[in-house]
């Protein structure tokens, strides 16, 4: 009886003992680490053309590596390539004009004016003094009122003649008019304008990549013919990509914008990325009713958006992974290498 006191004297005080442990644990302040359940989402685009036309060449299959840039399909650019040489005969034309009214006349053209005045000049010259003789033996009654008509008139015809050669070669030697030079000049703009979309729409024959990623969808084949809304490839993107998970109502205050997070997956739930909060909804899920309980309450749920800072490629679209949430004083240990 002796030997079994001592016995229960120890027993009694484990279990005191324990029980202030227990105690404590159940007392302390609550954990600050938040655990939610999410899925991996990542960003998906489909890659299209901007003109339209036969499919050429498919470069990827679905499950296909890409990277930004490559070139992934290619269309028939034969009417495109017609469409350039059009452009660029309009273009040479219009440069043409524009040097023309730029430059002005000809030194030869000018030449050829002035001596066109000058035998103008002489012929006048020759009739005005023809047409003093005549006036002379006008007056002296020696020649009729006809001859002395004709004279004048043809006098006054070529005094008409010379002026007008004279005009002729004042505007060659001023050039071509300021309004006719600017016609020209937009002419020419207009033309290298459609020349450029051409060439653009020639180089959009070929479809590059605009992201890294993986080929998820190969929409069409060679031969296909495609217009500008046509999905040709659909692109998982590598990056970014992020969690999407709902925090409960009485746990909303809980949270913050650039909260880091620890997130899980089953394959290595010991190994889990680090990510930060990069979006809170402003609204619930569901529209809430004008009267609440406080039970309704602790019902509404928002979205987040927990973006990983560094991705792999075990991450995959719709993935379920578990998510800690940690306030910046209180961090766990284990993180990912």
């Amino acid at each position: 009886m002796k030997k079994r006191l001592p016995i229960m004297v120890i027993v009694v005080a484990i279990l005191a003992i324990g029980g202030w442990f227990l105690y404590r644990h159940f007392t302390a302040a609550p954990t600050r680490i938040l655990t939610l359940q999410g899925n991996i989402d990542i960003r998906q685009v489909n890659v299209g053309y901007r003109v339209s036309g036969r499919v050429k060449e498919m470069k990827l299959e679905e499950g296909d590596v890409v990277k930004k840039g490559d070139l992934v399909a290619t269309l028939d650019d034969a009417p495109y390539q017609d469409q350039v040489h059009l452009a660029e005969a309009q273009v040479a034309q219009a440069q043409a004009n524009y040097t023309k009214m730029v430059n002005g006349y000809r030194p030869e053209e000018i030449q050829q004016a002035r001596a066109q005045l000058a035998q103008t000049k002489a012929n006048y010259e020759n009739a005005q003094r023809y047409f003093e003789r005549q006036n002379e033996l006008q007056q002296n009654h020696v020649i009729s009122k006809s001859d002395y008509d004709n004279a004048s008139a043809s006098k006054d015809s070529l005094k008409a003649q010379v002026d007008l050669a004279q005009a002729n070669l004042n505007l060659e030697l001023a050039g071509n008019r300021y309004e006719d030079i600017d016609s020209a000049k937009a002419q020419l703009d207009n033309a290298r304008a459609n020349l450029a979309v051409a060439q653009q729409n020639l180089a959009d024959c070929q479809l590059f990549a605009p992201v890294d990623g993986v080929v998820i969808t190969r929409a069409v084949e060679p031969g296909t013919i495609v217009s500008t809304s046509s999905v040709i490839y659909s692109i998982c993107q590598n990056e970014p990509i992020w969690v999407r998970t709902y925090v409960d109502e009485r746990d909303l205050g809980r949270i913050y914008p650039g909260m880091k997070a620890l997130v899980h997956n089953d394959t290595n739930p010991n190994r889990p990325y680090v990510g930060q909060i990069g979006f809170i909804s402003p609204v619930a899920e569901f529209t809430p009713k004008n009267v609440e309980t406080r039970e309704l309450r602790t019902d509404l749920v928002y979205r987040l958006r927990v973006i990983i800072t560094q991705p792999d490629k075990y991450l995959r679209q719709g993935m379920p992974v578990t998510l800690q949430m940690v306030d910046e004083h209180h961090e766990p240990e284990q993180q990912r290498d």
